[in-house]
């Protein structure tokens, strides 16, 4: 067996992003005296928050209130979100944002210097806080410079998590981590783990999520038996630009964009696909899904990547683009060409966001002793089957903060490890990564593996599904789990072998894309962002219920969870 290096923590975090600096702080301040190790794959300014453009949200108004807040997530969910999350939620993202406010975090300011807020959709008021479009480069800079003084948070950079390490008792006690720098595997031994590594957008193909966006933490939880709930939820942004995918931010909405067709006609007023008088600040799922519609009407426009709408900003002017949107005319240039003053810019529904994730309960604790979760990696159940945009940066910041409080709380109760079962794994784990490098047998190739699974995905869980796709996308995604077993790789090197890790994160990608295809085909209706044309319509009576996928070697098993209701009843969701 390979030789590693141990290491010991009370706590664990994997991620670097909002999720997981916000958790490493938190625990920080909850007791000094314990160690806490924050494990990243990459340096954690390059982690994918850096990336959110529009705002965060948090009452801050006098024309608003945590009830307003509280409905209008609850309504966004299609009524799938836990009520009693989303009422502490609601409650504490003030707090959260105003902590961060006094971190050093620069938002944008009213003229009498109250914080700016700006329209986001689905919500009731302008509850988006916001710097200029910059907000996750600012939040994720104001968590990273604080918590570097915390002498108690040791970060281990470009660490890549492969597996958890289950103590003889069935509980989590440490994560086998390789060293990227040197080809080194360590294991980091503590009392609990929280998992904080973001989404899997890049199941897809066409998607505003970076590289690094492969959902690692929610199939590390997985393969170890821990459930992921509401994975058929997969929000899709209405407005990226063709060809890349890349994100402009709600945000342009919010200040005034209009969506427009071929034809110049503001379509979200001209016809009635739901939203109402809130037109552009509907739901980002009803807006992709009139985006859709115009298209195959013929109603859109086409060009060397596709078929696509307009996103017009030109009425704004320049100096409020300038003022409120300046990255967003960057991009424009930069990626496509068009200056936003001056014409409107190309857009499509893409891939953004995963409302589902590991099963854990309001304190991000999972049904795994020791195992935690927050931000995009877990599903609490704020989000159900659709998020608000700008609710998801303060997730990360009330629930990192909240599951650290009680995973420092737990760790406290836990005595000495027995660190000899979690070495063997570590090892183990050290063994199988070595037989990757270079490893000429295989008969499969990494970029046709990823490329199959992105056409799967894309034809059978898209804005629009079908049973018969969705069937078809389960089919070949499982196969493909086979093949990712043959795979061949050519680098030997343990320095940077960057060939290893994605062959590890291939098969995370892989494993939570047949949990989100199985899922999918489970639910027949429609709900949120779950839209099937076989059965068109919400059906409570048969479908309130969260959705259970647990691991097993012959495939996913789906299972159900009841939604904690409250004082707002299911009611049709309009606006």
């Amino acid at each position: 067996m390979s030789a590693i290096d141990l290491y010991r923590h009370d706590i664990i975090i994997v991620g670097g992003g909002g999720a997981g600096l916000r958790a490493a702080i938190a625990a920080a301040e909850a007791d000094p005296s314990q160690s806490i190790a924050l494990v990243s794959k990459v340096y954690p300014m390059r982690s994918h928050t850096v990336s959110a453009e529009g705002g965060a949200a948090a009452v801050a108004r006098a024309d608003d209130t945590l009830e307003m807040h509280g409905y209008d997530t609850v309504k966004g969910s299609d009524f799938l979100g836990d009520q009693h999350v989303i009422e502490y939620f609601v409650e504490e993202a003030p707090k959260e944002l105003t902590l961060l406010e006094h971190w050093g975090l620069p938002f944008s300011r009213n003229e009498d210097g109250t914080v700016a807020t700006r329209a986001f959709g689905g919500m009731t008021t302008k509850r988006t806080w916001y710097a200029a479009d910059k907000i996750g480069f600012h939040m994720l800079h104001t968590l990273f410079q604080t918590s570097l003084k915390y002498d108690n948070i040791v970060r281990y950079d470009e660490h890549f998590v492969s597996k958890l390490l289950i103590a003889n008792d069935g509980s989590c006690r440490g994560v086998a981590a390789h060293d990227i720098r040197t080809g080194e595997m360590k294991a980091i031994i503590g009392k609990a783990v929280m998992l904080t590594t973001g989404g899997g957008g890049k199941i897809f193909p066409f998607t505003t999520n970076g590289m690094i966006k492969t959902g690692d933490g929610m199939a590390l939880a997985y393969r170890e038996g821990v459930p992921l709930k509401d994975m058929e939820f997969v929000q899709y942004h209405p407005t990226g630009l063709p060809g890349t995918g890349i994100l402009i931010t709600e945000a342009t909405r919010g200040e005034g964009g209009y969506l427009t067709n071929k034809d110049g006609e503001r379509f979200l007023v001209e016809r009635d696909y739901g939203v109402g008088s809130k037109a552009e600040l509907g739901p980002r799922d009803m807006i992709s899904r009139a985006i859709v519609q115009e298209i195959e009407a013929g109603r859109g426009l086409s060009g060397p990547y596709g078929d696509y709408v307009n996103l017009d900003l030109r009425h704004l002017g320049e100096a409020k683009i300038d003022e409120r949107l300046p990255f967003v005319r960057l991009l424009g240039r930069t990626y496509v060409g068009v200056d936003p003053v001056k014409d409107p810019l190309p857009i499509r529904p893409v891939v953004h966001y995963m409302m589902g994730g590991v099963d854990t309960d309001i304190d991000c604790a999972t049904q795994l002793s020791g195992l935690y979760a927050a931000g995009e990696t877990a599903c609490v159940s704020l989000n159900g089957a659709n998020r608000l945009g700008s609710n998801s940066l303060t997730e990360c910041l009330v629930f990192g903060a909240r599951g650290a409080r009680h995973m420092t709380q737990y760790a406290k109760s836990i005595g000495q490890i027995d660190d000899k079962a979690l070495v063997e794994q570590a090892k183990a784990e050290a063994d199988r990564i070595d037989q990757l490098r270079g490893r000429q047998k295989g008969g499969e190739k990494l970029s046709e593996i990823r490329r199959k699974l992105n056409e799967a995905m894309e034809s059978g869980c898209g804005v629009y599904r079908q049973q018969d796709t969705m069937k078809a996308c389960l089919q070949d995604v499982s196969q493909l789990r086979g093949r990712v077993a043959d795979l061949q790789l050519t680098d030997p090197s343990r320095v940077f072998n960057t060939e290893v890790i994605a062959a590890l994160e291939l098969a995370n990608m892989v494993d939570v894309a047949e949990a989100l295809a199985a899922s999918a085909l489970s639910r027949k209706e429609s709900r949120g962002a779950h839209t099937c044309k076989d059965y068109p319509h919400r059906d409570d009576q048969n479908y309130l219920y969260h959705t259970m996928c647990t691991f097993s070697p012959s495939g996913p098993v789906i299972g159900k969870k009841d939604v904690t209701l409250g004082h707002w009843e299911p009611e049709e969701r309009k606006y």
